[in-house]
């Protein structure tokens, strides 16, 4: 059900980082160098992750492309760290990679299916995910993933945030923050199905996709929303805000992303014949029809 509530969010909401120095930072490593021993599936793509938030993040979002993009890239045999200002002590330098810049390493800590962001370094929000394979994601779609990730690295740093989600008082004593995926939403009660189905029905593409016919359109969202909001108790409401937020306008930005990418200069040879890459052209048309098979599951026979 959060699935839902990013799909309508979609429409609702219609730098390189700085890198610790260490003795061999100032010593190029090559892709085949014994100590940048990243596979050269996973340096490619993340290249291409960081050449895209650098390429596109100042114009899909303001301030975006300034936020610092660590990355804990966990294989199975070892935990990658790149961009990080400040490695804890568990790290080894393996070097400075001439596409990513230094590069850090240890045992793997986490598992490798893993995609989140979190302080898991040095206190600093960190994306810590796995592989293409382990994620079980095509290399384009991993890297926009990242694109995910990264906003959230955006989001958590904005001034007042932790204690914003503290005023929202949903916690319940958890102090991990895993209360953001064990809230207890209400998302099998029937008012609440049907309250989303009208909003994904107000959400639904007009026959005339003009500017004013999508503008004409928005009173129809709102009070479609407004009602959503009132079959909910405050604190589910609360939730339901924040979500639409945090995980929505993220998903958002994944959305706004391949379509920028499509336009942008294109990805490194390298990242290009990977075997499973995908043009941002062609992930850009098949997001949206994604998209638009939500909507029509969750208000059928409102699409066009």
């Amino acid at each position: 059900m959060i699935r839902t509530f990013v799909a309508l969010a979609l429409l609702l909401g219609a730098a390189r980082p700085a890198r610790p120095q260490d003795s061999a930072a100032a010593r190029p490593v090559s892709a085949d160098s014994s100590a940048a021993r990243l596979p050269a599936a996973d340096r490619s793509r993340l290249a291409e992750a960081f050449r895209l938030a650098r390429a596109v993040g100042g114009r899909v979002w303001p301030g975006w492309g300034r936020t610092p993009m660590p990355v804990l890239l966990v294989t199975d045999s070892a935990e990658f760290l790149i961009g990080h200002r400040a490695p804890s002590p568990d790290f080894t330098s393996a070097g400075h990679d001439s596409l990513l810049g230094s590069v850090w390493t240890r045992r793997p800590k986490f598992p490798s299916s893993l995609r989140a962001t979190f302080p898991a370094v040095g206190g600093q929000p960190t994306i810590v995910i796995g592989t293409a394979e382990r994620t079980g994601l095509s290399s384009t779609a991993w890297v926009l993933t990242l694109m995910h990730e990264h906003f959230h690295q955006w989001q958590f740093s904005r001034p007042g945030y932790q204690a914003g989600v503290a005023r929202l008082n949903l916690a319940r004593g958890d102090t991990t923050g895993q209360w953001m995926l064990d809230y207890p939403f209400p998302y099998a009660r029937d008012s609440v199905q049907a309250g989303l189905r009208a909003l994904a029905a107000a959400l639904s593409p007009p026959a005339d996709s003009s500017r004013a016919a999508r503008e004409a359109q928005v009173p129809t969202v709102i009070t479609a929303r407004d009602r959503l909001l009132g079959l909910l108790s405050p604190s589910d409401a609360r939730y339901l805000e924040f979500q639409l937020w945090q995980e929505g306008v993220a998903r958002y930005i994944e959305y706004e992303v391949v379509r920028a990418a499509a336009s942008a200069p294109p990805p490194e040879p390298s990242f290009r014949a990977l075997p499973d890459y995908e043009p941002y052209q062609a992930t850009a048309w098949r997001m949206g029809e994604r998209l638009r098979r939500e909507l029509a599951e969750l208000a059928p026979g409102e699409q066009q």
